[in-house]
């Protein structure tokens, strides 16, 4: 791997090494010491005929019991609950576990442990590994941690051992700086075990906390995710789900309907789609469990270990400096025709690669991985296919998100510009458009990785500025020849300044389209703003990708000074 740039002054980066940065999650650990009331009796029997005594029974012996138990271990769901995990096309934990690690690398931890609690005849029922499986392996031969939830145990439910699983396998994940991926399948609390079973949440949504920023964490939903249970993959950085099969909602259908009377399925409420399109609580959706495997592994080829590593890269097979001339029959002449920016970004980058994050949500903004001469980037663009490419409420809070991610882990920032402005009207407004329309502007504001811009049309107003300007420290900026950076279009421009030279005009129509013509000629062009150095440089669109490729060399050392905080207060 290549060097990357260095973290800002100030970061943990700058100040101690990772593994003396994480000494304190050793202390005051949430986790309740088990007591003398925790401990199941066991048979009578087991001491009479099933376990030997040590100092009876020879190393062989203990060895082949040992192998017994981690067999028992593997199988802890009964046949019956498995066929009916396949029936419904579901893997269970363990297969999840082997299609998404490298063959032969997962080593299990906790095999061996089971609930100690008691009550409702679930003392009876006590499997090895309870419901989740929980350990580390290789994806592409670099180290992540992984626990499955296994809904052939007690439904996936959570209880006591179970939070403890997970939440050893979080901090081993965060000591030792790698990402974490969560396979869920549970259907919520365990209830038999009761308050125990809420503080496994707790415990666990305090972890996703404290490694937010610091190792990526994926969630995958491949079954039901209900309740409390929904906060975890919420405070991840990626959440897969699972077409059909997969389910997230706080309050269940028959619930909604007792309260409101609202009638809805499971797949209408909280299915993958759902939450792909309407909520924006799904990044990725997958059509299957292997496909959703397969972009787990994908996603991770674009991303570091932890905020200590660069990206990994990869040597490039596309040639870094070769024109993009298909950009140009691309564009519209018309400054008013809409096109697919997805096609100039795919122009751009290497080999026409780019894995779009949230696909289906708030597609006037498009954000998403790319590389650039084989190293990863983060591209932000505006979609003038949709809305004319405007910002509003859901494209503001999409891109502030994947800003901020990008930059906590050391992934360089490309923004293409073709906004014209913020949407209007009265359910943006009411809606709180300034308070999240400021989320994309405090995000890249606040971004010290390289940061490049390309204005390939409209740039007009707030957006604009919003847009990675060079006003808010965006490092390299460049203009193509038909980008307009002005307060607003021409014609409403026209409208404001000129409106009672027109109304006392002989010919109005003809006198606005004159004036009109003048403020283009004038003012709907890159030069005026070049002049005065808010881009960098006007280039031809063909050049675009090795200008890029240039600069982000040149930005591979940057380091930013950030002033010291506790944290911002970004308007949420």
């Amino acid at each position: 791997m290549e060097d990357g740039f260095a973290p800002a002054q100030g970061s943990p980066a700058q100040t101690c090494p990772f593994s003396e940065f994480f000494v304190h999650l050793h202390r005051g650990r949430n986790i309740r010491p088990m007591t003398s009331a925790d401990v199941v009796p066991e048979d009578p029997s087991a001491s009479a005929g099933g376990h030997a005594s040590a100092a009876a029974r020879s190393i062989h012996e203990g060895a082949e019991e040992l192998r017994e138990l981690k067999a028992k271990s593997r199988v802890a769901g009964d046949e019956q609950a498995i066929a009916k995990q396949h029936d419904r096309g579901k893997l269970t934990a363990r297969e999840r576990i082997a299609k998404l690690l490298d063959p032969d690398s997962f080593v299990e931890t906790d095999a061996l442990a089971r609930h100690r609690s008691h009550g409702f005849g679930i003392e009876n029922k006590r499997p090895y590994s309870d419901a989740v499986v929980t350990g580390w392996g290789t994806i592409d031969g670099r180290k992540v941690f992984v626990f499955a939830q296994d809904f052939t145990v007690f439904g996936g439910s959570l209880g006591e051992v179970m939070g403890e699983k997970i939440c050893k396998i979080m901090d081993l994940a965060l000591e030792t700086g790698a990402p974490v991926i969560g396979l869920n399948d549970s259907g919520g609390a365990r209830i038999q075990e009761g308050a125990a079973s809420l503080a496994g949440y707790g415990y666990i949504f305090d972890r996703n906390v404290r490694s937010s920023g610091v190792i990526p964490q994926i969630s995958a939903i491949m079954g039901p995710c209900a309740g409390g249970a929904v906060y975890s993959p919420a405070m991840t950085d990626f959440t897969f789900m699972v077409r059909e099969t997969s389910h997230m909602f706080i309050t269940g259908p028959d619930v909604i309907k007792a309260v409101t009377g609202e009638t809805v399925s499971q797949e209408e409420l909280g299915g993958a789609m759902s939450h792909a399109s309407r909520s924006g609580v799904a990044h990725f959706v997958a059509s299957d469990d292997e496909d959703c495997l397969d972009q787990i592994r994908y996603l991770l080829s674009f991303l570091p270990a932890n905020n200590f590593e660069s990206p990994p890269y990869f040597p490039p097979t596309d040639d870094p400096m070769r024109d993009c001339s298909e950009v140009l029959d691309l564009m519209p002449d018309s400054p008013n025709k809409p096109y697919d920016m997805k096609q100039i970004i795919g122009s751009v980058f290497d080999d026409g690669e780019f894995y779009e994050v949230h696909p289906h949500w708030a597609q006037n903004i498009l954000i998403g991985f790319a590389r650039l001469a084989g190293h990863p980037v983060g591209v932000v663009a505006n979609q003038p296919q949709v809305l004319a490419g405007t910002l509003d409420i859901t494209s503001s809070t999409k891109g502030a998100r994947f800003v901020r991610f990008c930059d906590a882990f050391n992934i360089p920032l490309v923004t293409f510009v073709d906004v014209p402005g913020f949407l209007p009207g009265t359910e943006q407004e009411y809606g709180g458009i300034i308070r999240h329309g400021s989320k994309l502007l405090y995000a890249f504001s606040e971004a010290t990785v390289p940061r490049m811009t390309v204005i390939t049309r409209k740039a007009y107003g707030g957006a604009y500025v919003v847009m990675n300007s060079k006003h808010i420290r965006a490092d390299v900026s460049f203009a193509w020849p038909s980008a307009e950076i002005a307060v607003m279009g021409a014609e409403g421009a026209v409208n404001i300044i000129h409106r009672k030279e027109i109304a006392e005009a002989d010919d109005p129509q003809g006198k606005r389209r004159e004036l009109i013509d003048d403020y283009e000629r004038k003012f709907s062009n890159p030069y005026i703003a070049a002049e005065r150095g808010y881009v960098d440089d006007v280039i031809e669109p063909q050049e675009t990708r090795r200008r890029l490729v240039r600069s982000l060399d040149m930005l591979r050392s940057k380091r930013e000074v950030i002033p010291q905080r506790k944290h911002g207060n970004i308007p949420l």
